[in-house]
């Protein structure tokens, strides 16, 4: 194999080990991925370095970035084969994309706030794609997004043509709302309209959360964290009474949860 061991790496050998770990004489696992085949640990390296993020692990964060790196250039190399294009093409375009969309920057264009950074960035947007309605910028939304992060960006694109309630207040009805027609579909047993107003009221609590300047996402992201510390704050508590939770009495249990919450209160 001719490779040349060294101190420090950098892109350039990033992209060359790629090429060997893909060659005839290279890594039997790495060679037969495709796109598809390596799509789930693309999305799993993007979530490790925003754990690092949340962690605030600078060190850990230099690491999963460089998986996040790593995942580019081989999706990247799998076009190159293909003759379709390269790595030098992707960052030609993000550059030409960037300077597009920074007239303030690198042309004539005044934008003094970042409010206005992002009306110009939209308006860009819209002409370098071809979106003529506000309908087609809401379809551009990937729909590979987890569904809270997907509802929050179709909601912010779509409140942009005037389509929007008029406070947080007139948002918090249509919860209320969309909570009786699930109440009511439950009632009916009937489990296709059961998913359907189930889904509404999600979407209408996500638009409550922008109303309030809330990521959802992130806000379900810290009840899920919260729930499973009081869980674990719960069943320790009753192992130390020696409780067993699958026989107790909902009263207990809920006796027991009361206490774990105050407690953290």
């Amino acid at each position: 194999m001719d490779f040349k061991f060294k101190d420090k790496y950098n892109i350039f050998d990033l992209l060359e080990i790629m090429k060997i770990l893909r060659s005839e004489n290279g890594c039997p696992w790495d060679r037969v991925q495709t796109h598809k085949s390596i799509r789930q640990n693309f999305i799993e390296e993007t979530y490790e370095a925003v754990e690092a993020i949340d962690t605030d692990d600078s060190e850990l964060l230099k690491e999963e970035l460089g998986d996040v790196l790593m995942q580019v250039v081989f999706h990247t190399l799998m076009e190159e084969e293909q003759q379709r294009f390269n790595f030098d093409d992707v960052c030609n375009d993000v550059c030409n994309k960037l300077i597009i969309r920074h007239p303030h920057v690198f042309s004539d264009v005044t934008a003094d706030t970042p409010e206005a950074v992002l009306k110009n960035w939209d308006k860009i947007k819209m002409q370098t794609k071809k979106q003529e309605l506000i309908s087609d910028t809401l379809d551009s939304v990937a729909k590979s997004l987890p569904s809270l992060m997907r509802a929050q960006k179709i909601q912010k694109r779509s409140a942009k043509s005037g389509v929007d309630f008029k406070n947080v207040n007139d948002a918090s009805k249509k919860i209320l709302e969309e909570y009786n027609e699930l109440i009511s579909a439950i009632s009916e047993n009937d489990k296709d309209k059961q998913t359907q107003e189930l889904g509404d009221l999600l979407f209408s609590v996500v638009n409550v959360a922008r109303f309030l300047n809330i990521d959802s996402e992130q806000a379900l992201y810290t009840a899920n964290d919260k729930f499973s510390d009081r869980f674990r704050k719960l069943e320790n508590l009753a192992v130390k009474r020696n409780i067993d939770l699958k026989t107790a009495s909902d009263t207990l249990i809920n006796s027991l949860w009361e206490e774990v919450k105050y407690s953290d209160d």
